[in-house]
């Protein structure tokens, strides 16, 4: 039991910051989901195929995310991935991450999904498509349209990359 605790442990600080960014509330992230994923996977431990754990971690804590909304009606708070960036960053800087990060809350579902494990977990893609349990191809399929969307954004946005005024329509 003594490896099976080092073993997960390890592992906390990103399923943290992944239960944020899908539930954008820290306290629901940490009360709820990633207590419950390690929960799910004490208790499956024994079932467990061998592979890899990051990614089976992961798709505990997916799932359980897509089920807690749909049952429970969770609801997504406005600015809390905020909390997933550094301390310490100049205003103007804040207030572009809190713009990246409300405009990822509002991608699809599987597009957010994606991207976070890909950019902010650097998951592969091999490990991201275990996760959420589809073809690589579907899941590069997904990232490119949220890159895409990411993208169109940022272009949109120069505050975000350039420092400069936003525009105001």
């Amino acid at each position: 039991m003594d490896d099976l605790a080092v073993l997960i442990e390890s592992q906390i600080p990103a399923l943290r910051r992944y239960a944020t960014a899908l539930l954008r509330q820290r306290e629901a992230a940490d009360d709820y989901l990633v207590q419950d994923t390690l929960e799910r996977a004490i208790h499956a431990w024994p079932q467990r195929r061998e592979g890899d754990l990051r990614a089976w971690l992961f798709a505990i804590l997916r799932n359980r995310s897509l089920e807690g909304i749909r049952r429970r009606g969770i609801e997504v708070g406005p600015g809390a991935l905020t909390e997933i960036a550094e301390a310490g960053v100049d205003p103007e800087a804040a207030v572009g991450a809190r713009d990246v990060f409300d405009e990822i809350a509002v991608l699809p579902e599987e597009q957010r999904s994606v991207l976070l494990l890909v950019a902010v977990e650097d998951m592969s893609y091999a490990e991201v498509a275990a996760v959420l349990a589809v073809p690589i191809g579907m899941m590069m399929s997904r990232l490119s349209r949220a890159r895409g969307r990411m993208r169109a954004f940022l272009n949109q946005a120069p505050t975000i990359v350039t420092g400069h005024p936003r525009r105001v329509k």
